[in-house]
């Protein structure tokens, strides 16, 4: 029907992202984990690593690139890590919290983590969604559900198209 919410779908506004962030840094620094370095997964990593970043005090945030998902419920076979590819090496000896969006299949988180293994001294997860079907079980969250999830810096189209890119 027109007008009523479409409840096949989990949205999360900005207001809403910003108080379940700040819990989801709370529920870290709770913990007694106090990462040397924050690592946000690109592209739905960046914005809660830094946010997490700057609420944990700290100073030292890292990306890596990893595709998977190509669509809404569309993806590759694996996820694939892009370049500029990270030097684990910059990693060694250090407490890693890796950060994505959202743990869905896990997939990626799982890349990741074992892309750390070997060079961290402690690697651990953060999300602010996950799925019941992960394959991994991420140790922090800040909420579970079932559904899809529109976040608020990636429900609209970008505002230009990639020069290049052929609109299927």
């Amino acid at each position: 029907m027109v007008g009523e919410p479409d409840t096949s779908r989990e949205v999360l506004t900005w207001e809403t992202y910003g108080t379940g962030i700040r819990a989801l840094a709370q529920t870290v620094a709770d913990s007694g984990f106090e990462p040397d370095v924050v690592l946000g997964i690109s592209r739905g990593g960046l914005i809660p690593a830094g946010s997490l970043a700057y609420a944990l005090d700290c100073k030292n945030l890292f990306t890596i690139s990893v595709e998977f998902y190509t669509g809404v419920d569309s993806r590759l076979d694996v996820p694939v890590m892009l370049p500029p590819f990270l030097n684990a090496h910059d990693l060694d000896e250090a407490s890693v919290l890796i950060v994505d969006d959202v743990a869905d299949t896990g997939r990626t988180l799982e890349l990741v983590h074992e892309f750390c293994a070997g060079h961290v001294r402690e690697a651990r997860t953060a999300v602010i969604y996950q799925k019941p079907h992960s394959v991994i079980a991420c140790d922090f969250v800040w909420r579970q559900t079932d559904r899809w999830i529109n976040f608020p810096w990636s429900t609209q189209p970008p505002v230009t198209p990639r020069s290049g890119v052929v609109d299927a």
